[in-house]
């Protein structure tokens, strides 16, 4: 599905080229009948294409550019809805059904993890050795001083991110 932007994109950009086909038409017809000298076709021509087309077809290309990205991330975020939905409903679940089901690579499936933490949508925590994710309420997992998998003392790996070294557990907080 296309969204404005790309519509209004691709009419610009065909209006231009219509615009650039009939004024050269025009211009033909007008040498070809000896009513316009090649000065002055010249002339015109540059001066509709700077004017006219030039400006259509670059505002046009322009809104098509930006509509395909924002058309992207509207299909990103779509991915990332449907994963933590997915997620927090199972409560528990295996990180190639969670790529499957998303049609996603594990390492998109480990970045989107990434963007949702960072945005505060998800805390829970991964174990990356079994290949399991688990969603967890935030409390339980600021409380947590040891891992859940083994045991080890947790360490801070980054913002939002709790790492056990020993099983290479992590724990996402919002």
């Amino acid at each position: 599905m296309r969204n404005s932007g790309q519509v209004v994109g691709i009419g610009l950009v065909a209006a231009g080229l219509l615009l650039a086909v009939l004024i050269a038409i025009w211009l033909g017809v007008g040498l070809a009948n000896d009513d316009l000298e090649a000065g002055g076709a010249v002339l015109g021509g540059i001066i509709t294409f700077l004017f006219l087309v030039a400006p259509l077809v670059g505002i046009g290309t322009f809104l098509l550019v930006r509509g395909r990205s924002e058309a992207r991330q509207h299909e990103r975020a779509t991915i990332q809805r449907r994963m933590i939905g997915r997620i927090e409903a199972a409560g528990e679940i295996s990180i190639a059904d969670l790529a499957l089901e998303s049609g996603l690579t594990r390492d998109q499936v480990r970045e989107n993890l990434v963007d949702l933490v960072s945005m505060g949508l998800f805390s829970g925590y991964v174990d990356w050795e079994r290949g399991r994710l688990y969603a967890r309420q935030a409390a339980e997992l600021r409380d947590m001083q040891n891992c859940q998998n083994c045991g080890s003392p947790l360490q801070l790996a980054g913002h939002g991110l709790v790492r056990c070294p020993y099983c290479g557990a992590e724990y996402f907080l919002p």
